[in-house]
């Protein structure tokens, strides 16, 4: 069965698709922020994602009180961390060091998710793609361990780049929001790809293998169509630029 997905239709006012937020410890701009925050049916803060929504918000904080904060809390400031509990903002301690804090506030999510009975579409990742190395690379991880957590595809934006971790099998990829900047790619992280099919791009790809040391899709781009569909035997990261 192809999947069919409008990647950056989250970052429309008027877009459809119903999400929930999720803010890491990275810092962002305020870009598309308020649009994600003022559509999100839940928002949540993973440890020091707090820290970048209360500066973010500074001036008008009370107005962007998140549903909840978890982590282990060795990020949080002091000052945010009891700021945010005098607002009432429930607050979820979770020592668990063999999993990030992307991670155990994605699980915490899809409790809540199903708790409160809410019908989304995905879940927006907000930050991890800048800074550190090895923090973009566990929020790569944080995309594979999603597949035994969510049944939602999870995600991730920072400033001019998203990530989206694409299933085996086949997928079709709206990319005509206007918010499409001039770049994509293909990423055979975790694993390598045997047999990858693409239509919809300026070089595409026809029952080829991706592998790191081989061939990897980057800085690829779009042609006329507004339509790209993938089709690959193991997951295989998408990346694209988004307009700024």
């Amino acid at each position: 069965m192809e999947r069919a997905f409008t990647p950056l239709d989250c970052l429309l006012p008027t877009g459809n698709l119903k999400f929930c937020l999720l803010i890491l410890n990275q810092s962002f701009d305020k870009g598309h922020f308020h649009c994600l925050w003022s559509k999100a049916a839940l928002r949540a803060c993973a440890d020091g994602g707090a820290n970048c929504l209360y500066h973010i918000t500074e001036g008008s904080q009370d107005s962007f009180l998140p549903d909840y904060i978890s982590g282990d809390f060795d990020s949080i400031q002091p000052e945010v961390k009891e700021y945010y509990k005098v607002k009432g903002c429930e607050l979820i301690e979770t020592m668990d060091q063999d999993l990030t804090d992307f991670t155990k506030c994605l699980q915490i999510l899809q409790k809540k998710i199903e708790k409160k009975g809410l019908q989304i579409d995905v879940i927006v990742a907000l930050g991890g793609l800048g800074g550190r190395f090895d923090q973009t690379m566990a929020s790569v991880e944080t995309l594979f361990l999603a597949r035994n957590i969510t049944p939602f595809p999870v995600i991730v934006i920072q400033e001019c780049s998203l990530i989206y971790l694409l299933q085996p099998g086949k997928h079709k990829l709206c990319v005509d929001t206007g918010l499409e900047g001039a770049w994509c790619g293909l990423i055979p992280i975790g694993n390598s790809c045997e047999s990858v099919t693409t239509t919809g791009l300026k070089w595409n790809l026809t029952n080829q293998v991706l592998k790191f040391g081989t061939l990897v899709s980057t800085s690829n781009t779009y042609d006329d169509s507004k339509i790209v569909t993938v089709e690959t035997d193991k997951p295989l990261l998408w990346t694209m630029a988004i307009k700024r």
